[in-house]
């Protein structure tokens, strides 16, 4: 499978090189091939200890010319949104089951809202596997809707959505929407429902007909709901085409958008074509992307060798810093995993040796980088979130359960939110 992913050119290392600028570790010099400095970037590992910190660290792009540093654009479009110099900012949360069902994302999201504005769940595919377990909308639909995804080796003309799906209604396919008694959640207003090229085609939705067309790997359709309708339904009944989700959005603000796949660890990604990118930022773009994986990669918990994961992982971020060259990354790095060693549980072994890994990936892109583990208090964490008075973890020692996604998300948004702080400062 990993031979199978699409790859970007990388800068040769004789082209570049990292080194200390002078006798100051503080700087990292990029040198270009004649060995000339051509930037000089602070290195926030001069200053914390990239294992406890438990703030978000930015680093600047190695590549000489990048002027991207981490959160900086994403924090400058907060800034902006906030003085009401545009009108939406939106985050691509891509992850495993550690946020499925809309966990840590949508207290992150309902905390942003109301400071940033907005309101609604953003984008929410067509069908999902855990359409009962989420709280933040009702989602039901028919069971004749084909879900070509990362798992199920779709044909090489599927072109996947940015989700990881791609869904072909049968012959009476619908799906139905419905808001939640939630606050910022309580109605729907602006809608897009996202799809695939097609020539023209009709879709019914609240009982009036829309017709589709679009040759651009994502089109988009935008609705206004009617205030006498509360849910939206959708029905397809003409021939085969590629739909990929719906998104739910409410005036200027803040939108976070759960990309949520269990059972993987991030390379599939490599997967994702890099027009249906390129396009989907046209569409609905993104200002900054959140990478959080780990419990899928720490399925040998002793295991400290990730080179088989790190190597695939750069040409995935290689390919996304590439497709998005405008866009601001967060590689959040993996929560503790306690396993059953002897007697008791503690930390896996493996856990440190991956951090580092995602640490290094971050770094080496120019992304930010939050340590997750050390923000839930580091070694033995796990067992503390599971057998504390109070119960945030499941006994598998790995996954969070809602009150400990909470937890999660109240502590990335403090993390987020102190970052933009000292970027107001002069």
């Amino acid at each position: 499978m990993l031979s199978d992913l699409r790859t970007s050119p990388a800068t040769s290392p004789d082209k570049q090189k990292l080194t200390a600028a002078g006798n100051d570790s503080s700087k990292l010099s990029v040198l270009d091939s004649t060995g000339a400095v051509v930037n000089n970037i602070p290195n926030p590992d001069h200053t914390h200890d990239y294992m406890s910190y438990t703030g978000i660290l930015e680093y600047a792009s190695p590549v000489p010319g990048d002027t991207i540093v981490g959160m900086k654009q994403f924090l400058a479009a907060l800034k902006e949104l906030k003085a009401g110099k545009r009108r939406k900012v939106r985050i691509a949360y891509f992850g495993d089951s550690m946020i499925e069902g809309d966990l840590i994302t949508s207290d992150l999201r309902d905390s942003l809202q109301h400071y940033f504005g907005g309101a609604g769940v953003g984008f929410v595919p067509v069908t999902s596997v855990v359409a009962s377990f989420r709280t933040t909308i009702t989602h039901t639909f028919s069971n004749d809707w084909k879900d070509y995804h990362y798992k199920n080796s779709p044909p090489s003309n599927i072109t996947l959505g940015l989700s990881g799906h791609t869904f072909y209604p049968g012959a009476n396919s619908w799906v139905k929407y419905s808001p939640v008694k939630k606050p910022l959640l309580d109605k729907f207003k602006d809608i897009s429902v996202l799809y695939g090229p097609v020539a023209a085609s009709t879709v019914t939705i609240n009982d009036k007909a829309y017709t589709l067309s679009g040759n651009e790997p994502v089109n988009r359709l935008d609705l206004e709901q009617d205030t006498g309708n509360t849910s939206l339904t959708m029905r397809y009944s003409g021939s085969a085409m590629p739909f990929y989700g719906v998104c739910f959005e409410n005036g200027d603000g803040i939108y976070v958008d759960n990309y949520s796949f269990r059972g993987i660890s991030g390379v599939e990604l490599g997967h994702l074509s890099g027009d249906m990118i390129h396009r989907m930022q046209q569409e609905r773009p993104y200002d900054l992307v959140v990478l959080h994986y780990g419990a899928n990669i720490l399925f040998r918990p002793e295991l400290t060798d990730y080179s088989w994961y790190e190597r695939p992982m750069k040409k995935v971020m290689d390919s996304l810093r590439q497709d998005l060259p405008a866009t601001s990354f967060l590689v959040i790095g993996a929560a503790d995993k306690s396993y059953r060693k002897a007697d008791k549980y503690i930390t896996a072994p493996g856990v440190e040796a991956l951090l580092k890994v995602q640490h290094d990936l971050a770094a080496g892109h120019g992304t930010a980088y939050w340590n997750l583990f050390a923000a839930m208090g580091g070694e033995g964490a796990m067992v503390k979130w599971v057998e504390g008075d109070t119960v945030m973890a499941n006994k598998d020692y790995t996954h969070f359960n809602r009150t400990g996604a909470a937890k999660v998300g109240a502590l990335l948004y403090k993390a987020i939110m102190n970052e933009y702080s000292q970027a107001q400062q002069p």
